[in-house]
């Protein structure tokens, strides 16, 4: 029996609806899509401001008395800022919550919970501002991350960073509560620009100028600027919001010595442990050693004490709570310790963080060799646990700090150090041959030294610590490339050796142009300087420059004495130092291809 044409055309009908209702449903799919993408897309970009008014109003409310901004002064924008936040949490937890749970750490869940328990009325302002301040600056912390691409240049961001640090703790230490009589604009400039760039030159005396809101406020951005703004921002990004995109863990990787993306996590965490920790430690035992010697100190005020030190001595900072700093006569003529103390914390700041990770995968490498051996297996063991970048930075080191110490025993002994014991003698020459290389605490009046001590410290100050450390100069590497070179062009090697590795040739050539750099970057700032200063005595000036230069933070007293002009060619000076030249330079340019076709070589008369 056939079928009527209307039997057939019922299945292709059927069929058509329901290829009809499938394209529907796929359209709308897409417009679902993409509506969900702009709203998250514009929750994003709302969430950025809110933060930063936030944090804002955050500081002006602990910055001024309650008088001028209370709670309530704030609280409408704080309740602005909350909608935002629990709106985009809300809305990813509802339309995008596959790839919120896939892409959120732990603790992001419990800043976000946090942020979410805010709606209840029981809690007080403090929590309230807390939980606000802190979701706002892991926000921010996250958003920075997110934004470096593939087109983003490393230097500039960090230089950017840097700056947008330096007007931030300016504004914060101008706060009527950060300060005793209040600061100058250009005052606080400076000392900002010093705590970021941990130089330590400062044109007022911190212990009498700032409260201990403002030592806070200068704690932490001595803190910052010593890790690194990157540092900070990028353990909060992956450690609390999940993983950004692959070109923002390979800028940040670079920024932060990680040899792999798995690794750069770990790399992160383990810096800030070990800063953390060395602090603590550190904290721990310059308070033993000082505790009943500084008249009218409280415990409270020795705890504060060692705290601001420690911190000061590992970024490599310099600054002190005490008017005449480590060189206060109690301090000098009582017990040595808390020298010997610093100098360790000094050391362990300034020989640079791939060393420090270096040595922290040979200490494991160890213990997993000497695991195996009590278990009775067998472990092929490593040849070389520290790679040439160690070797060669600790060697040096420790070659310039064995001289120095020396010379400057020889050289202070009826100097600087007249009237010290032998044991006073032996722990100011250790003292005062670790802190020049970027410290910038002094425990003798360095105006004092003779002319040979004086040149040798700032051959010190030029050279400095370790690359990637919180120390200043040119850094050690560089040195120690430098003098390779020269000994291999002196004995006619082609290749620069160390330590059974041959130096590449991009090292020697980096090395040369920081070298040059330097040297004409110090000229220039040594003139300009003298122009603007030449009421003070010449050779303060240089040393004043190339302390500045080399962020060390050593003086022979004119800081204070400066003009406006002074001040702020020494911030330029000190950021300068701090971001590098170089690299400040190079990231102006902008990479180069090599050309395909190279030219012919030719010959300098050089002799």
């Amino acid at each position: 029996m056939t079928k009527s044409p209307r039997q057939h055309s019922r299945p292709a009908a059927s069929a058509l609806r329901k290829q009809r209702l499938q394209g529907a449903y796929a359209r709308f799919s897409r417009h679902w899509a993409d509506t969900l993408r702009v709203l998250s897309l514009l929750l994003d970009v709302l969430t950025v401001p809110a933060s930063l008014v936030a944090l804002v109003a955050i500081a002006l409310y602990g910055g001024y008395d309650s008088s001028v901004v209370s709670f309530e002064t704030i609280r409408p924008w704080l309740l602005w800022c909350q909608g935002i936040f629990i709106a985009n949490i809300l809305f990813n937890l509802i339309f995008r919550f596959r790839a919120t749970v896939a892409n959120t750490r732990i603790f992001r869940w419990i800043i976000d919970l946090a942020m979410l328990a805010t709606l209840i009325p029981l809690h007080s302002n403090l929590l309230f501002v807390l939980i606000v301040g802190v979701y706002s600056a892991i926000y921010l912390s996250f958003a920075l991350i997110r934004s470096l691409g593939r087109h983003t240049n490393p230097s500039l961001i960090l230089s950017a960073s840097f700056l947008l640090f330096i007007t931030i703790g300016s504004g914060l230490l101008m706060l009527p509560r950060c300060t005793v009589d209040g600061i100058s604009i250009i005052d606080s400039v400076f000392v900002s620009t010093s705590a970021v760039c941990i130089c330590g030159l400062t044109s007022v005396d911190v212990s009498a100028t700032f409260t201990p809101l403002g030592l806070c406020v200068l704690a932490a951005m001595m803190q910052i600027g010593a890790l690194g703004v990157m540092t900070f921002t990028s353990f909060f990004a992956l450690f609390f919001s999940g993983s950004p995109s692959v070109y923002s863990q390979l800028i940040v990787r670079d920024m932060v010595y990680s040899k792999t993306i798995n690794s750069l996590l770990p790399t992160l965490l383990y810096t800030l442990l070990f800063t953390l920790t060395v602090e603590a430690i550190g904290a721990v035992g310059i308070y033993w050693s000082v505790v009943g010697t500084i008249p009218g100190y409280t415990t409270a005020d020795y705890v504060v004490f060692s705290a601001f030190h420690s911190l000061s001595a590992f970024c490599n900072a310099g600054f002190s709570t005490l008017g005449d700093g480590l060189s206060n006569q109690a301090l000098l003529h009582g017990n040595q310790l808390i020298y010997l103390v610093v100098s360790a914390l000094v050391v362990a700041g300034g020989i640079g963080f791939p060393i420090l990770v270096n040595a922290k995968d040979a200490i494991f490498a160890r213990l997993r060799h000497f695991k195996a051996w009590v278990c009775n297996r067998h472990r092929t063991r490593q040849p070389h646990l520290y790679n040439l970048n160690s070797r060669v930075v600790l060697t040096t080191t420790t070659v310039l700090f064995a001289l120095t110490a020396v010379f400057f025993f020889i050289f202070e002994y009826n100097g600087a150090l007249a009237g010290m014991s032998p044991y006073e003698k032996i722990v100011q020459s250790v003292f005062n041959a670790v802190t020049p290389r970027s410290a910038g605490f002094v425990s003798v009046n360095p105006a004092g030294f003779g002319a040979p001590m004086l040149l040798l410290i700032m051959l010190m100050m030029w050279i400095g610590g370790g690359s990637q450390s919180t120390a200043g100069g040119i850094k050690v590497n560089t040195f120690a490339a430098a003098m390779l070179h020269l000994k291999a062009v002196i004995i006619g090697r082609r290749s620069v050796r160390a330590f059974n590795r041959r130096i590449s040739v991009d090292s020697l050539s980096r090395a040369q142009a920081v070298i040059a750099l330097s040297i004409v970057s110090y000229a220039v700032l040594a003139v300009v300087m003298l122009r603007l200063e030449p009421q003070l005595p010449v050779r303060a000036v240089l040393f004043e420059s190339l302390s500045a230069l080399m962020t060390v933070g050593s003086s022979l007293g004119i800081t204070g004495l400066l003009t406006t002009g002074g001040k702020a060619t020494l911030c330029v000076a000190m950021f300068v130092g701090r971001v590098g030249l170089l690299s400040l330079l190079a990231g102006i340019a902008g990479e180069r291809t090599h050309p395909a076709i190279e030219l012919p070589e030719d010959n300098l008369i050089i002799n």
